[in-house]
């Protein structure tokens, strides 16, 4: 898939932020005040001197409340725990906007899909934020394997932040690496590889946990997880087997900083035609749902 970075020929969608925290600031919030398609129009916290810090830089407007926040905005971007996404994110889409959502959707599975649900009762244009999936080296790699006939696959998502400092919130150190990281891992081994029918685990997700995933076209791949070794970056890796030559994913070799406006623009983009891409909230929940059926052992 090829996005269109042309001049943005439509008004900003203004957009309104819950969640003042480390990723909303980093990433949420400067995203999308950069425009040009899309606005930060507001944002709301459950700590206003957060919201306020957020909010400032871009002179958004701090709301109140969450419905305030709604009064001021068209689309709504979440970036809270997913207890807090599972409970808010409904009540946005009842109220006709459109959403942006981190993963995971929820907490579990039924969260989840009350998410997923009252997006597709509401009609509204959602999207589901897996990073990655918004860099043209990552589509063109996924272009490859779709051409590739695949036997087996091995892959790796390892990072530090469970160790300490701002991203070791309490979701992700109760939860640990299958619900924070899972997601990313397991959608690339879907799309490269082909549809997952069944996920058996070993170790502890709080620590390093080890999937095998069993593909519908009878291929299989190794994923491994964690959020709580010491390295000195986030190491993403997938390695795709079969007839053909090796193929290899690897996002050392890709500055994130190239997705942001491939994310920007295909989620105004959805907006104003009123029409979801494919990562969409209902897409989000086959993630989790195939992570909730992982089987330890």
């Amino acid at each position: 898939m090829t996005t269109d970075l042309s001049p943005w020929p439509h008004r900003p969608v203004e957009v309104g932020l819950v969640g003042a925290g480390p990723w909303a600031r980093a990433m949420h919030a400067r995203v999308l005040a950069a425009g040009p398609e899309t606005r930060l129009a507001a944002v709301w916290a459950r700590r206003t001197d957060a919201a306020r810090e957020a909010a400032a830089p871009y002179a958004a407007h701090v709301a109140a409340d969450f419905d305030e926040l709604l009064d001021h905005c068209e689309a709504v971007a979440f970036a809270v725990p997913p207890a807090v996404q599972a409970e808010l994110a409904p009540l946005a889409a009842k109220a006709g906007k459109a959403v942006l959502l981190e993963k995971p959707l929820g907490p579990d599975l039924d969260s989840a899909r009350r998410v997923a649900d009252a997006v597709s009762e509401a009609g509204v244009v959602s999207q589901f934020v897996l990073t990655k999936r918004y860099h043209p080296a990552t589509r063109s790699f996924l272009e490859a394997a779709r051409a590739a006939q695949v036997t087996g696959a091995r892959s790796c998502y390892l990072h530090g932040a469970f160790l300490g400092g701002e991203m070791a919130t309490g979701w992700r150190l109760e939860h640990g690496a299958l619900l924070d990281l899972g997601p990313h891992l397991i959608d690339l081994l879907n799309s490269a590889v082909g549809p997952i029918a069944a996920i058996r685990a070993t170790g502890d997700p709080r620590r390093w946990i080890e999937l095998t995933c069993e593909h519908a076209n009878g291929a299989v791949s190794q994923a491994t997880l964690s959020g709580s070794v010491n390295v000195p970056r986030a190491i993403t890796r997938v390695e795709l087997f079969g007839a053909g030559q090796p193929l290899m994913y690897d996002t050392a070799e890709i500055n994130h900083e190239d997705c942001w406006p491939v994310l920007r623009r295909e989620f105004a983009d959805a907006v104003r035609t009123g029409t979801s891409a494919e990562l969409d909230a209902r897409y989000g929940l086959n993630l989790q749902a195939l992570l909730d059926g992982v089987v330890l052992g």
